[in-house]
């Protein structure tokens, strides 16, 4: 039976009237996805091209106990950590689908734009390793085949960033990835499978190996350092409100399942590549696994090969928060405003320069489409007209 406290609570909310939607503050979707897509959002994350590099980066610092703990650890302290931030989406009866909203409604304005400003570098620096990473694995492919040296490896980085900058193009918001996250999860199983096999049987073949942290005591100070970084960046994405925005409702029960099955199922390649390539050599493990390994050079190749594709995918699920905010700020997307399904009526009236005519009803501004013409068209056909201010149609209003 309720409170009356909680009755009190009930009228309070019922005569300021509802909340508004999170859908308000973003031209991108939310509340879309189903849990397991964004499962697989979260399990993308952690088994990118960055796996190939915990054995030589993290490992080999860190040594066999130190290592082994750390990485448990890691998971199970991201794992609280993430439900409880998960927790927090609806805090103050509306959604933060932002890091930054959250930390600003609990903290104030100084943290709002601390927060911004730390994720921004954090993404910026995952999408700088993510490009650096395609270019390596490009590299790679290469020296199996030629060894003159002719591709450098800035070249490769270049065109590694030139077609994650195409493959951009594609994927305007978050939960526009669908297919592609079945299409990442299946290249990923290919490097990793690869990697962890060629790992296995090299070790099996070389059973001795030199397990002592290289260096001197000052560079394995900061070697440790480093690795201690890298555990907490493995499990974590630094974006959870933006992804738990996209989940549909109940948003923390399905999020908790999202990261709860993440921090399973979807830890076990990361622990098992890791692991096995470090036992198979050591402290000479390189800091891209691929490089270490022995065996067909047609495998090598598939392995590198998928990496790098899925490297360009994953890329752009950091990248997301960067697009969702110009997109809402900057740009008038044409589905923003043509789609009946997200209520073309909560945007203001858009008036057609050279014109008097104010397209204020949902109406107007679906009738003011041409026929036929697709949203993609709309979109450059809009940015087009508004540089050259030639609006002829009320259509192309911006």
């Amino acid at each position: 039976m309720a409170t009356a406290m909680e009755v009190e609570e009930e009228k309070s909310r019922f005569h300021e009237g509802p909340e508004p939607d999170a859908s308000d503050d973003t031209a991108h979707q939310i509340s879309h996805d189903h849990w397991l897509q964004v499962s697989f959002v979260l399990t993308t994350g952690v088994n990118s091209a960055y796996v190939l590099g915990y054995a030589g980066s993290t490992m080999v610092p860190l040594g066999w106990v130190v290592g082994t703990v750390g990485f448990i650890s890691a998971a199970a302290i991201s794992l609280y950590a993430n439900i409880l931030v998960a927790r927090l989406h609806e805090v103050g009866g509306k959604r933060r689908i932002r890091y930054r909203d959250l930390a600003g409604y609990i903290y104030g304005r100084k943290m709002y734009a601390l927060t911004w400003a730390l994720q921004y570098v954090n993404l910026f620096m995952i999408n700088t390793g993510y490009i650096i990473l395609a270019g390596q694995a490009l590299k790679a492919i290469y020296v199996l085949y030629r060894d003159d040296d002719a591709l450098k490896l800035p070249y490769c980085i270049a065109i590694a960033g030139f077609l994650c900058a195409l493959f951009a193009f594609g994927i305007p918001h978050l939960s526009a990835l669908r297919i592609w996250l079945g299409v990442s999860t299946f290249l990923g199983l290919i490097f990793i499978i690869a990697a962890f096999v060629m790992s296995l049987m090299n070790g099996i073949s070389t059973p001795s190996q030199n397990y002592n942290i290289p260096g001197s005591h000052v560079s394995k100070i900061f070697s440790m350092v480093g690795a201690v970084a890298s555990l907490v960046f493995a499990f974590n994405t630094g974006m959870l409100p933006e992804i738990q925005a996209t989940i549909k409702p109940p948003v923390v029960k399905n999020m908790e399942k999202a990261l709860r099955l993440q921090f399973t199922v979807g830890v076990l390649p990361l622990y098992a590549v890791t692991f096995i390539g470090y036992w198979a050599y050591g402290s000479s493990t390189s800091t891209y696994l691929l490089n270490s390994v022995k065996g067909p050079t047609w495998v090598k190749a598939v392995a590198n090969i998928a990496a790098f594709f899925q490297t360009v995918i994953a890329l752009h699920i950091f990248a997301s928060p960067m697009y969702e905010y110009l997109d809402t700020n900057f740009f008038t997307i044409p589905w923003r405003l043509y789609d009946p399904d997200r209520g073309l009526e909560r945007f203001p009236p858009y008036i057609c320069p050279g014109e008097s005519h104010v397209l204020e009803s949902k109406e107007e501004r679906v009738a003011s489409i041409p026929e036929g013409l697709a949203l993609v068209e709309c979109y450059w056909v809009q940015l087009l007209s508004c540089s050259f201010c030639h609006c002829r149609s009320k259509a192309y209003c911006c």
